[in-house]
């Protein structure tokens, strides 16, 4: 089924009070489809089972569920209109390239006073061009989307805790079954996830900020990178450091299609986490809302491994590990401005329903052809509680290759409470911050 919405004006209050009813508290519908493969939303699942804790490996809670079917080489036409044109393309051409399809369990939820502010707050944001406005903390702006731009920023402004910190490698694949990588420690804050932000003024308009340290390999030990990206501009601002240097550079380019340094031409600044960044440059549309077999529930693929090799294999993602099921998602489709450029002149995101999060997009070069296709993860980050996303990867069709992204699986768990519990503030996320920690 394909939904499609004409209309730019904002909800009414029936529509507002259709939240908590018949749709769930951020926008989704509650009921399941037709056929019973997508069951109704009774509430997620938000505690953990027992006996977890914080700070603990995280627990599958579906081990042992047996898969319903398999979609490869030999069946894929029979299922293509469930599919993103990038599943595939990767089925078609990548020999052993298959989706494991499994029970469809609709897990995703969040806080109770997410909940509240998000209808109580419903009416306030609009979209101003391709900016956001509006915005309160701790809330969806739009989880009534009329528009390509309002689901887009649902998807950005998405509630993954208040801050965190994080320990990661990015993987860069080769055919030989070997790879580069580099290990990278993050702090992140996301200013407009706390509840107390009655206005956006409050937190300058900042989207989100991140602080990025190089570890390893020890050539580029040290190297690190600051970036604020705001709601209401064009661009951010960034920031470098380089050991050898020692002085901390603007950076003025890091931003929509240019290379991320050091990421062997893999990533766009702006693909980072799937999308990122100002979306001035393209045009938004709002497709409809389609079932799909999506990435969910990946617990077995971030689950901790001494050895990224069992997981980041030669043309692609251990197909063992990963898990799709059917769920309802939100199609955007973005069409590059005519008086702008892009290295991607058309993207297509796929959003889950039950949390904004963005599993799958498909990028398509100036000439039309599909370039890049990103594939993310989905599970329940239970202490926030929240559907996080953290581990991605986009396959790089012209260059044959793949970049692993927030591979987290042989460090230790994600500090998912460190912006709220205060181990990350805003004063780290400053260019003199990372003059002092270079000085070290």
């Amino acid at each position: 089924m394909l939904l499609s919405f004409g209309t730019m004006a904002g909800p009414t209050s029936d529509e507002i009070g259709r939240l908590g009813k018949d749709l769930t508290p951020i926008g989704a519908e509650k009921a399941g489809n037709k056929d019973g493969t997508i069951p109704a939303w009774e509430g997620g699942n938000p505690a953990p089972p027992p006996g977890w804790k914080v700070g603990d490996p995280r627990p599958n809670p579906y081990k042992g569920e047996k898969k319903l079917f398999s979609i490869d080489a030999q069946n894929v036409d029979q299922y293509k209109d469930k599919l993103p044109e990038g599943q595939v393309q990767l089925i078609k051409t990548k020999p052993g390239y298959r989706l494991d399809i499994y029970p469809t369990h609709r897990s995703c939820a969040y806080p109770k006073w997410y909940y509240e502010r998000t209808a109580a707050n419903a009416a306030k944001p609009s979209i101003d061009g391709v900016y956001a406005k509006g915005i309160v903390g701790g809330a969806v702006p739009f989880p009534l989307p009329k528009t390509g731009a309002e689901a887009l920023w649902n998807f950005k402004l998405r509630y993954a805790g208040e801050g965190k910190i994080e320990h990661y490698t990015t993987i860069f694949s080769s055919k030989n079954g070997n790879f580069g990588s580099l290990k990278q420690s993050q702090s992140v804050l996301h200013p407009l996830a706390d509840p107390k932000v009655e206005s956006a003024d409050q937190v300058d308009n900042l989207e989100w900020m991140i602080l990025n340290t190089v570890v390893a390999p020890p050539a580029r030990n040290g190297e690190m990178i600051l970036v604020l990206n705001y709601i209401d501009r064009p661009s951010g601002d960034a920031w470098l450091y380089f050991p050898g240097q020692r002085r901390v550079r603007r950076a003025p380019t890091f931003a929509y299609d240019n290379p991320v340094p050091g990421y062997e031409n893999l990533e766009m600044v702006d693909q980072y986490p799937m999308y990122a960044g100002s979306p001035d440059r393209y045009e938004w549309k709002l497709a409809g809302k389609m079932e799909m077999y999506v990435p969910y529930n990946s617990y077995d693929l971030r689950a901790r491994r001494p050895d990224l090799h069992d997981i980041y294999q030669g043309e692609y993602v251990n197909r063992d590990l990963s898990r799709y099921e059917l769920h309802r998602v939100w199609k955007v489709e973005g069409t590059i401005r005519d008086s702008m450029r892009h290295n991607a002149a058309k993207r297509v995101f796929y959003l889950d329903e039950d949390s904004w999060q963005m599993l799958h997009a498909d990028l398509y070069d100036t000439q039309g052809k599909l370039w890049r296709v990103q594939e993310g993860s989905l599970w329940m980050a239970w202490e926030l509680p929240a559907c996080v996303q953290q581990e991605f990867v986009g396959y790089d069709l012209s260059a044959d290759r793949y970049i692993g992204e927030n591979a987290t699986q042989d460090g230790p768990e994600t500090d998912w409470l460190a912006g709220r519990e205060g181990r990350v503030r805003k004063n780290l996320f400053d260019p003199g911050e990372l003059r002092r920690q270079g000085d070290r």
